[in-house]
């Protein structure tokens, strides 16, 4: 999978590290839902700690994303209203 931060670049994630990505994508959304700032900042960043250790991709890579995150200073206002029941990595 191939997931995109947001003025950052693009990461390849192995198939191994997905069921973790899509429970940490759970709990950012939970925490987002139940106006928790703090448990929000904490998951967010768990969230994109774990992109960051997939293999970096070069700035030349043209291929399509399958998740575009917000960048790391996205507040909890702006995450609410971007967010969705369904998260941001597909199932």
């Amino acid at each position: 999978m191939i997931v995109r931060i947001a003025l950052e670049g693009q990461y390849r994630l192995a198939e191994e590290q997905l069921p973790r990505l899509r429970e940490l994508d759970a709990e950012v959304v939970a925490a987002a839902e139940s106006a928790d700032a703090e448990l929000f900042e904490r998951r967010f960043a768990e969230l994109l700690g774990l992109v960051r250790s997939g293999e970096l991709l070069e700035d030349a890579h043209l291929g399509p994303s399958d998740a575009i995150l917000p960048p790391s200073d996205v507040s909890l206002a702006e995450a609410t209203s971007e967010f969705s029941a369904e998260g941001l990595i597909p199932s």
